[in-house]
C-alpha cells in the first residue's frame, strides 16, 4: 500500500524522486484521517517550495489540513485534475493524485525522511 520508493514525513505527505525532480502527495494514511475530500489548494507555478513549509491545503467535511512540503525546490507542475475531482485523493492518494511536481534545489533532504517501512511504524500499522 505505501510504495518503497517513495519517502515519507511525519505530516503524512509522501515524495517520489526521478532525475531530479520530486512528486509530492498525501498519504493513504492522510486521506483516510481526513475523510471524503471537497477541495484542494495548490500552489503557483514557479513557486519556490521550502522543506517543512506549508504550500497549500486540503479541505474535507470533516476538517482543513495544511500540507507541507517534504523537499524544497520549484512548482514545475500542479495536478490540475484535483481542481475538478479532488475526491481522487481519496481513491488514488499515492498514484493518479499526486499534488506538485518540484524541480529539487536541495536533492540531500530526501534522505532526512522516512522510508515505507519507518512510515508504517510511525502510524502504528
Amino acid at each position: 500500500m505505501y510504495p518503497e520508493n517513495y519517502a515519507y514525513t511525519k505530516e503524512h505527505e509522501w515524495v517520489s524522486v526521478e532525475d531530479g525532480v520530486g512528486t509530492i502527495g498525501i498519504t493513504d494514511h492522510a486521506q483516510k484521517e481526513l475523510g471524503d475530500i471537497v477541495y484542494v489548494d495548490l500552489p503557483k507555478l514557479g513557486m519556490a517550495l521550502t522543506s517543512h513549509a506549508t504550500f497549500g491545503s486540503v479541505e474535507s467535511v470533516k476538517a482543513v489540513s495544511d500540507i507541507y512540503s517534504p523537499i524544497s525546490g520549484e512548482v514545475l507542475e500542479v495536478n490540475t485534475l484535483l481542481a475538478t475531482a479532488p475526491e481522487k485523493l481519496n481513491e488514488d492518494p499515492h498514484g493518479e493524485a499526486w499534488l506538485v511536481k518540484v524541480k529539487l534545489s536541495a536533492p540531500d533532504e530526501v534522505k532526512s525522511l522516512m522510508s515505507a517501512a519507518d512510515y508504517l511504524k510511525y502510524i502504528g500499522e
